[in-house]
């Protein structure tokens, strides 16, 4: 897979507890500008949401914000961002942000981020799509969420190949070097199809 043009990141409305969450968001929001990748994400101008937003236009990049319309006050709308789609719906808000984006990456963030990033992954283990998804860890933030996953392949509810298929790192030249060899092989979500089929 080539370069991803458009970058949907999920990440917190909240700056997180630490420094260092909202530093990578920044410095994260700088290296997709110097790619020329566009940032797809939630609108928002607050917490890691802004942060990465504010480092992608500072570093003369393109940046689209979808949103909901009852969200615009609470999660106070970017009034800077070079598209924001206003939609009316969360569902409408997820589906549109998949529609404009062709790679998908989770910062750290709460049950917003936990929500729109499992759907995508759910989307491709059911063969909706093929692009990279991948978890940013900062400071650790995601290393239990890592060993959930592979806790579900031992449990056998996800397939190895799809869990292996899930990047987890804190090396954002390593997140794009995978992004960029992505192959985005499908496999059937079923592991035991007689269960299914009885």
């Amino acid at each position: 897979m080539p370069t991803p043009t458009a970058l949907c990141v999920y990440c917190g409305s909240s700056p997180g507890g630490h420094p260092e969450y909202a530093e990578q968001a920044r410095a994260f929001g700088t290296e997709m500008a110097r790619r020329g990748i566009t940032l797809i994400y939630g609108g928002g101008k607050v917490g890691l949401m802004g942060t990465v937003a504010d480092a992608v236009l500072a570093g003369g990049g393109k940046v689209v914000g979808v949103i909901p319309r009852q969200l615009v006050e609470r999660e106070v709308a970017h009034p800077n961002l070079t598209e924001m789609h206003v939609v009316e719906t969360m569902h409408q808000r997820k589906t549109r942000m998949y529609e404009l984006s062709d790679a998908f990456v989770a910062l750290p963030g709460g049950f917003g981020t936990m929500d729109e990033m499992f759907e995508m992954l759910t989307w491709a283990q059911l063969g909706l799509h093929k692009y990279p998804c991948a978890f940013l860890d900062v400071r650790g933030y995601y290393r239990q969420l890592r060993g959930m996953m592979d806790h579900m392949v031992d449990e056998r509810f996800v397939r190895p190949e799809q869990r292996d298929g899930v990047w987890f790192g804190d090396s954002m030249e390593k997140l794009f070097h995978w992004m960029e060899h992505y192959q985005g092989e499908y496999t059937p979500k079923w592991i035991d199809r007689s269960s299914v089929e009885a």
